[in-house]
C-alpha cells in the first residue's frame, strides 16, 4: 500500500435506542475531504440505523493530522464568508433487505439550497 487509508476506524454505539458513530481520520484534507467525509458517514449512519430499526444518534467525526493547505487559503476564506443557511433532511424512501441492498434512487435530500462550488486543487 503506497498510502495509508485517511479512515482508520469507526465504532458504532447505541444509547437511549439511538445509533451513534464517531469516526476516527489519522489524516485530513479540511477543505475538500472534510466536508465529504462528514456527509458520507452521516449518511452511513442513517442508513445503519434504518437496518437495526434505531433512532439516529450523533456522528462524533476526530481527526489526526487534519491539515489545511496553503494554496486553499483564498478558498477557504471564501467558503467561510458565507452565510450558514438551513441544514436539509435526508429521507429515505425504502427500507432495503440489507445494509448493501440501498440504491441511489431510495434517497432524497430536502431544503437543500448550496452556495456555488468552490474549486480547489488537490494536493498529493
Amino acid at each position: 500500500m503506497a498510502l495509508a487509508p485517511c479512515h482508520a476506524f469507526f465504532q458504532f454505539y447505541v444509547a437511549d435506542g439511538k445509533l451513534s458513530c464517531q469516526l476516527y481520520q489519522r489524516s485530513c484534507d479540511v477543505f475538500l475531504g472534510l466536508p465529504f467525509n462528514i456527509a458520507s458517514y452521516a449518511l452511513l449512519v442513517h442508513m445503519m440505523a434504518q437496518q437495526c430499526d434505531l433512532e439516529v444518534g450523533d456522528f462524533v467525526w476526530t481527526g489526526g493530522d487534519t491539515h489545511l493547505y496553503s494554496n486553499h487559503m483564498d478558498q477557504t476564506h471564501l467558503q467561510l464568508s458565507h452565510e450558514p443557511r438551513p441544514l436539509p433532511k435526508l429521507i429515505i424512501k425504502r427500507k432495503p433487505e440489507s445494509i448493501f441492498d440501498y440504491r441511489f434512487e431510495d434517497f432524497e435530500i430536502e431544503g437543500y439550497d448550496p452556495h456555488p462550488g468552490i474549486k480547489a486543487p488537490v494536493a498529493i
